[in-house]
């Protein structure tokens, strides 16, 4: 009677890789590793100047915010810091002065944005046509305003509002019109508003410039055949493909209004209208470098930064859900 036997297994000895393989695997293993690398390497300089300029900044704020100052005594005793929790902060959001300026920039970009953003648009869409010769020309001369300081920008206008040195005011006198007042408690906002839009109006021209130049030629061409004539073009394919670029203009100048500082700096010497508490960011570079109270100071600058974040935020997030992405 035979028996079966289990089969023997058998050691196949797999071949060893060559040095030559060894030396292609040592490659691709740099080479993912130098794809994962590159970008983190290239992004540092960024990271490094944005967490220099901007966490590092911010989360000093924080930590100053939550202290003040405090005398013993008659008050005549050196200063000591104290810890106070939220109450700077509680103190701000109390603060009338505070508000005052948050409405004042509200109005301000509920009007000057969509001002701006019409006529930076109105802008592309002529640079864009074939109805403009000397595009290059016109476009540098549109973002010329943008590469000019707002300090010098801030000052030069000042000089066009001077009730003793405005050629508008001078010509306005000759012609026997009544001279606006630039500077007063009516217009100041307003001429505010025109220095912003005079700044920042070639910028997004130039945003929404380059985002139709991506456009192909050939929805153009297959719009004409369809019966659609220039405004048509304009209205129903390219405002439509340059929505992206329409939200990051809006979005950037959200912020920007909010941040408000520079201009109405700059008139403050000209006009009394200008109050130190005319905007929010004019308002803590008053309360922390004029009566030197720091840690308030801190924590209005904190909340203001909050504030934009929930503005950018919310705007971003109701853009999405309009576009339905």
């Amino acid at each position: 009677m035979k028996t079966k036997t289990a089969p023997v297994a058998v050691d196949v000895a797999r071949p060893r890789p060559g040095p030559l393989a060894l030396l292609a695997g040592a490659r691709r293993g740099r080479r993912k590793l130098g794809r994962r690398v590159v970008p983190y390497v290239f992004s540092l300089p960024f990271l490094t100047l944005f967490a220099a300029f901007f966490f590092l900044p911010f989360a000093y704020a924080i930590s100053q915010s939550v202290f003040k100052q405090q005398r013993s005594g008659l008050g005549l005793g050196p200063p000591t810091t104290i810890f106070v929790g939220l109450d700077n902060y509680a103190k701000a959001l109390r603060d009338p002065q505070f508000w005052d300026g948050i409405k004042r920039v509200l109005l301000f970009g509920a009007v000057q944005i969509p001002v701006m953003m019409l006529v930076a648009l109105a802008l592309a869409l002529l640079m864009d046509s074939a109805v403009i010769r000397f595009r290059r020309f016109f476009r540098l001369a549109f973002f010329i305003p943008y590469a000019v300081p707002g300090v010098i920008a801030g000052i030069m206008w000042g000089f066009f509002y001077s009730p003793s040195f405005s050629p508008i005011r001078q010509l306005a006198t000759t012609t026997g019109l009544p001279a606006p007042d630039f500077l007063g408690p009516g217009l100041v906002l307003w001429s505010i508003a025109n220095i912003a839009t005079w700044e920042f109006t070639g910028y997004n021209m130039v945003i929404f410039f380059s985002a139709l130049q991506a456009i192909p030629q050939e929805i153009y061409e297959a719009g004409r055949l369809d019966g659609l004539n220039e405004v048509g073009i304009a209205l129903r394919l390219k405002l439509p493909m340059i929505l992206p670029a329409l939200v990051l203009g809006l979005l950037f100048s959200l912020i920007g209004t909010l941040q408000l500082f520079n201009e109405p700096l700059i008139l403050t010497r000209l006009s009394g209208s200008i109050t130190s508490h005319y905007t929010p960011n004019i308002y803590a570079y008053n309360v922390a470098f004029v009566d030197t109270d720091y840690y308030y100071g801190g924590a209005i600058a904190v909340i203001l930064g909050l504030v934009t974040f929930a503005f950018s935020f919310g705007f971003l997030r109701l853009t999405r859900r309009q576009s339905g992405v």
